[in-house]
């Protein structure tokens, strides 16, 4: 299920926000882990090059350095438990429609990245990087894949009705 979804609701709005070790540990818990750190990858290796030379690059810049910021806010969100702070947000549903956005955007910056690398590149390292940079981009993507596949499944509630998950939880 989601993150926190067999947790206690301890969290009231106007509670401090409390950290939640397990969430790290669960599968999306360890996916963003993994997506900030692989997005850090993409575009800090981008941010190393001569990207602004090449309009491409601009836009793999974009989706990765946007999406990495997004990743750490919803990680954040989760750590702290803000989510259950914050119940009337369709948590689920929201996680599950960025996850998707972030694995169509991804796909679209992995293709520009992996495209725009010039092997005839007159500055090697910039060719290593774009190289390197697309590489991670393909494995961010798929850990994007992977986690609408998760926060799918999560929303659905594993065969239970959401909604009806959603009043109980918080009743």
């Amino acid at each position: 299920g989601l993150p926190g979804a067999a947790r206690a609701r301890s969290a009231s709005p106007g509670s401090p926000p409390a950290l939640d070790g397990s969430f790290l540990f669960s599968p999306l818990g360890g996916l963003m882990v993994a997506q900030a750190v692989l997005g850090l990858l993409v575009w800090s290796l981008i941010a190393a090059t001569t990207y602004h030379l090449h309009a491409a690059y601009g836009w793999v810049m974009f989706v990765s350095l946007f999406f990495w910021i997004l990743t750490l806010v919803f990680f954040m969100t989760y750590l702290l438990q803000l989510d259950q702070k914050y119940y009337m947000i369709p948590w689920p549903l929201v996680l599950m429609i960025y996850n998707a956005v972030a694995t169509v955007l991804y796909i679209t910056a992995f293709v520009t990245c992996a495209a725009a690398v010039q092997p005839t590149s007159w500055r090697q390292w910039d060719y290593n990087r774009r190289a390197a940079a697309s590489f991670f981009a393909c494995v961010t993507m798929i850990t994007y894949g992977v986690s609408t596949f998760f926060s799918f499944r999560a929303w659905k509630g594993l065969g239970s009705n959401a909604a009806t998950s959603q009043v109980t939880d918080h009743a």
